[in-house]
């Protein structure tokens, strides 16, 4: 325990923030499903029994090396022409069910009051395409939203680096057309209107094929939350121009292939797997899509770095009781020799003096009157 404390000056403390980023590729293989079953069952994959979203893992989820990746889920708003494609009579109506209809709008209400907010009324907004909630523009409506794991995006994604490629052909034969979304202006034109921190608008682009209506990479295909880590992907990215979507007239995602005899989820149009099924068989038709994600994560370190200065009138004395032999210093061969210690640790207080943090040092530093010396010691948090 030390007995003799040096005050920190105000230019001995100097704080900082250095950000780590690391390269994150998923690829469409192990969103869709890698780790098959006998029966055919996707064991990276679970689903629950509430059905409001599905989770990916990187491995069998059963495992215990498993890491969660992501999760899934779709919905729309309740003024959305989605919300009244269910048939008016009945309690249940196949996928058109209630149930799942009030589901789908509690998932997009979710999802908009955690990331947008409320307005002025204290209604809760609505997921804007460009972002700015005061002129009044196009509103995404139906969406996919895609929760990246905390494990992945560490403090937030790095703005500027997102990707994601989606299959937009046929079902059968849907990478072989492929747009991208990307937050290609991320790094400048981010916006901070939202209470979950910032975000960008993901563009789409013509990836694989000529399958965009307006292939140049300006059209709004959903948005980026850095800090949440979660994309809210439109639908219009699966649709064509005439139903204001991003692909060519005449061409439609994952249509009906009745040559292949193609009747599931997977290859209904997406639009249509958003109204006519649960969101687990939608959620299971989006991942089908996923040919790869890629980004850049960001690991935020802060840092206060601490300038121990000794001068050269102090710390040349030990308190070490082995320091002292019948009342001789044990570094001195005679009384006209300099005293001498060896610094081997340093010790940061608090202001009552209690002991808050220790540095050892790699070799023990000699020091004597003839010497100053100045330790740099970084705290990291």
């Amino acid at each position: 325990m030390a007995t003799t404390f040096k005050t920190f000056l105000n230019n001995d403390i100097v704080s900082s923030r250095t950000m780590l980023h690391e390269s994150i590729p998923l690829t469409g293989s192990v969103v869709s499903g890698t780790y098959n079953g006998a029966s055919g069952a996707e064991h990276n994959i679970k689903t629950y029994s509430h059905g409001m979203f599905s989770s990916v893992f990187d491995y069998p989820y059963l495992s215990s090396s498993a890491n969660h990746v992501i999760d899934i889920t779709a919905g729309f708003s309740s003024d959305s022409a989605l919300s009244k494609s269910a048939a008016t009579t009945g309690a249940t109506k196949g996928y058109y069910s209630e149930s799942q209809q009030k589901k789908k709008i509690n998932v997009y209400n979710q999802m908009a009051q955690l990331l947008m907010g409320y307005d002025a009324t204290g209604s809760i907004q609505k997921f804007d395409e460009d972002g700015n909630l005061t002129d009044g523009g196009a509103k995404i409506k139906e969406a996919v939203f895609v929760n990246f794991s905390r494990l992945l995006t560490k403090d937030e994604v790095k703005k500027g680096t997102f990707e994601i490629d989606l299959g937009v052909g046929p079902y059968l034969t849907r990478m072989n057309e492929r747009v991208k979304l990307t937050d290609s202006d991320g790094t400048t034109s981010f916006k901070t209107n939202s209470p979950a921190g910032e975000y960008g608008i993901l563009y789409a682009d013509s990836s694989l094929g000529t399958n965009m209506g307006v292939d140049d990479g300006t059209f709004k295909a959903g948005l980026l939350f850095y800090q949440a880590g979660i994309a809210v992907i439109s639908t219009a990215s699966f649709h064509d121009a005439a139903g204001g979507g991003a692909l060519l007239n005449s061409v439609d995602d994952c249509t009906f292939d009745a040559t292949n005899g193609v009747t599931t989820a997977l290859a209904m149009t997406f639009s249509a797997s958003l109204s006519g099924n649960t969101i687990q068989n939608c959620a299971d038709a989006f991942r089908h899509k996923i040919y790869n994600i890629s980004f850049n994560n960001t690991t935020e370190l802060n840092s206060t770095i601490y300038f121990c200065r000794a001068s050269h009138n102090e710390f040349n004395y030990s308190t070490n009781p082995t320091y002292l032999t019948s009342s001789k210093i044990v570094v001195k061969d005679s009384t006209l020799d300099s005293p001498v210690s060896y610094i081997t640790t340093i010790g940061l207080y608090s202001a009552d003096n209690e002991l808050l943090a220790v540095a050892k040092l790699s070799e023990p530093i000699k020091k004597d009157p003839t010497t100053e010396l100045t330790f740099r010691v970084r705290l990291d948090y």
